[in-house]
């Protein structure tokens, strides 16, 4: 290891980190809305966000869920949901470059698109009970919403880093 090791040198080769860093940062929006979305639904629809729910369903399907406990569950929920708002940046920011819309309406269409693939497309396929075709109305709402928060920020975010 080079004697003056600098973890910027590192990010400043990473060429998705524009994006990958708005998407990390447009997570945290997201998040506060769908805690405080989820104290407005129904009683019968304030069941864990689906972050968590995603993240124990894998545990349980890969067989680790028996050996977490209550805040190692909630941790592994917090690492793969900023995880993927991360990773999903990352992917968002070569399609951005190419796409001539505002930044918030690239972002928008894009957390939308994150929203379909994954609650229709994916969870769908593997019959994982997040699916948008198991879930209430007000909670499929409720996630649009939040990916909408996610884009927009997420597309005001990248355009700004990338622009620095």
């Amino acid at each position: 290891m080079p004697q003056n090791f600098d973890i910027r040198e590192i990010l400043n080769i990473l060429p998705l980190r524009q994006g990958a860093m708005a998407g990390l940062i447009a997570t945290i929006p997201m998040t506060l809305f769908m805690l405080a979305a989820h104290r407005l639904l129904p009683d019968w629809q304030k069941y864990a966000l689906p972050p968590e729910r995603v993240t124990n369903e894998i545990a349980e399907r890969t067989e680790v869920a028996e050996d977490m406990n209550k805040p190692q569950s909630l941790g592994a929920t917090l690492v793969s949901h900023f995880g993927f708002g991360t990773s999903m940046g990352a992917l968002y920011s070569p399609v951005a470059k190419k796409v001539p819309l505002s930044p918030v309406v690239k972002g928008i269409a894009f957390g939308l698109l994150v929203w379909a693939a994954n609650y229709l497309g994916i969870f769908s396929a593997l019959k994982m009970r997040e699916s948008a075709f198991n879930e209430p109305g007000r909670r499929n709402a409720m996630m649009i919403a939040s990916h909408v928060i996610w884009g927009g920020t997420l597309g005001i975010v990248e355009n700004w880093l990338e622009r620095r």
